[in-house]
């Protein structure tokens, strides 16, 4: 589903963000990035979608060519969900208008079936009840869920998630998580940039741990927690796994 082939990409002349990164995630897997901060994960996932441009490499989607100029890229963005760390819900649209806006206006759907679809949608993330209220009456973990929501009700063939969970306070972490746990069990294509070990453990097919730029280690996730090859991510884990 996800083709990422030797990506490179600098900020400047002088600063390469990502090194010669090359993955793969098969239709259903559920893959999740981690790593120290600054690894690289984050820009490595926006170059997914074309967020962040990349100099060097390919990476396709759907066998569609992301960095192809011919390439539609509103088009395959609305197939490719992304949620970020910050929920980008619209302020001064309902939390039912968040999830109709592109349903109408990119997908061309009528307003009663997106509607339908989006009531439906905050129904399985548990908030149809708050369907009229505006995203500052929602608590944070509240919101990420719609904006799960708003990117579910695009019908897309995979996910994408930039550290869904980091600006969260502890309580609200599991509601998000509990939802993103029933995609995945649902044979939903995912790619989760997380430091999330839990849902690691619980879900993902396999772990790519990334330093410094570099994909440092690519492997299932059994193969990850129980005796990781390199001596950074062993270093990575006892840390994070010791508290």
């Amino acid at each position: 589903m996800i083709e990422i082939s030797h990506v490179d990409k600098w900020y400047t002349p002088t600063f390469q963000v990502l090194t010669d990164c090359t993955t793969s995630v098969a239709k259903g897997e559920v893959v999740v990035v981690c790593g120290p901060s600054g690894s690289g994960k984050s820009t490595l996932i926006k170059c997914v979608n074309a967020l962040e441009p990349f100099q060097k490499g390919d990476i396709s989607i759907d066998g569609i060519k992301v960095n192809d100029r011919k390439t539609n890229l509103p088009k395959l963005r609305s197939r490719v969900g992304m949620v970020f760390q910050h929920f980008e819900l619209f302020p001064h649209l309902k939390i039912i208008d968040n999830l109709c806006l592109a349903q109408e206006k990119v997908l061309g759907r009528g307003h009663d079936k997106a509607m339908t679809k989006g009531m439906a949608l905050l129904d399985r993330v548990g908030l149809k009840e708050h369907a009229q209220k505006f995203p500052a009456q929602l608590s944070g973990g509240q919101q990420q869920r719609v904006a799960i929501a708003r990117a579910l009700a695009m019908d897309p063939i995979a996910m994408l998630f930039d550290e869904p969970t980091s600006a969260l306070d502890p309580e609200m972490i599991s509601e998000v998580l509990d939802v993103m746990v029933d995609l995945a069990r649902e044979g939903m294509t995912m790619m989760v940039v997380t430091h999330e070990m839990g849902f690691a453990r619980k879900v993902a097919n396999r772990v790519i741990f990334m330093d410094r730029g570099e994909i440092v280690e690519d492997a299932p996730k059994d193969d990850f927690f129980g005796k990781p090859r390199s001596d950074r991510a062993q270093k990575f884990l006892s840390k994070i796994l010791s508290h």
